[in-house]
């Protein structure tokens, strides 16, 4: 039995502590939160479980085996350590850490000791990406050409975070799971329309070796919440809908055709192909309940993780290649790909 222990109980907290509870080989022991107010829910639904505002109780329980850290990005490479150094495995919350250097710090700390680190990218342990990575990886889809998303809605403004932070890792975590590739430069814009908070809109380009191309968009200060991904290859397209109730994937035979035998470029002709479309049956299942699942895996019989550190260190490389470019208004900034050794 897997004792896990909770560090932070406030939006994304309590989610966490119910997909743990429900696994039949872990157990909730601890959950921690600065507010005393937040724990009053705790103790009433969770009462085995035992509530504290001080973190410090976990860290020094040496029957506590896992963290799971749900707690502002600035306090992740703190509390991670601190739990690592302490010898338990951690589950965090995305993204990994406020920097490249300080993922990489806890990747080192984890591989010293033996250690489980996975990063909580939700979305890749659901039905429609791993379908769409399918499709992609399959060769279905055809040469790659581009990926793009749409992350839209209105507010939450963040104060400690811009909103490639907080919006745009969803899009990046399941763009690295689903090409398998890395880009290898990085452009982005961006703007703050309220005074003294970070910037709440901005457009993230990605370019990669060969003719693939990534787009992304997140805006924390627009009237309809859109949640929309195109992946285009030159065989088949797919739209992925995360609001639609069903058919969140659609499957588009359409595309274009190239009559390559012209010697004269103005007199090459293109084609268009527009086939059927088609939604592919998708498993029904709380993603956070895999997340939860592969966590528990990963410490007990340490199968691979999609979600593991490295993971999590290349898409914050991208988020600091990307907060790099937009602070130099769009100048594209090199991405260091990040492997494992």
């Amino acid at each position: 039995m897997i004792q896990v222990a909770v560090v932070g109980y406030g939006y994304w907290g309590p989610n966490l502590v119910r997909n743990f509870s429900d696994l039949p080989d872990a157990r909730v022991v601890w959950v921690t939160d600065l507010r005393a107010d937040r724990l009053a829910a705790v103790a009433n639904r969770y009462p085995s479980a035992r509530v504290s505002t001080d973190h410090n109780d976990v860290i020094k329980d040496p029957d506590v085996d896992a963290v799971v850290i749900a707690t502002p990005v600035r306090t992740h490479f703190e509390l991670g350590m601190a739990a690592l150094r302490a010898g338990k495995h951690v589950l965090m919350e995305k993204p990994l850490a406020a920097t490249s250097d300080e993922a990489c710090r806890l990747l080192d700390e984890a591989a010293r000791r033996g250690l489980a680190l996975m990063v909580d990218h939700t979305f890749v342990y659901t039905s429609a990406v791993q379908k769409i990575r399918q499709l992609a990886r399959s060769g279905e889809l055809g040469e790659l050409y581009y990926y793009d998303s749409v992350r839209i809605n209105l507010g939450l403004f963040q104060h400690d975070v811009n909103v490639l932070w907080d919006l745009a890792v969803h899009d990046l975590s399941i763009m690295d799971f689903v090409l398998g590739r890395q880009p290898i430069a990085v452009s982005a814009t961006g703007l703050a329309h309220v005074a003294g908070r970070p910037e709440n809109i901005a457009y993230l380009t990605m370019f990669f070796d060969g003719r693939l191309i990534a787009h992304m968009h997140v805006n924390w200060l627009a009237p309809v919440k859109i949640r929309r991904t195109l992946v285009g290859g030159s065989r088949r397209m797919v739209v992925f809908d995360d609001l639609e109730a069903s058919e969140k994937i659609k499957v588009y035979d359409r595309g274009i055709s190239v009559d390559g035998t012209q010697d004269d470029l103005a007199l090459m002709r293109i084609g268009y192909r527009t086939g059927d479309m088609w939604a592919p049956q998708l498993a029904i299942g709380e993603a956070l309940h895999a997340v939860a699942r592969q966590f528990v895996d990963l410490i007990v019989s340490k199968s691979p993780s999609p979600s593991d550190g490295f993971a999590g260190l290349r898409v914050v490389r991208l988020l600091e290649a990307a907060t790099q470019s937009m602070a130099a208004q769009g100048r594209p900034v090199s991405v260091v790909e990040a492997t494992a050794s």
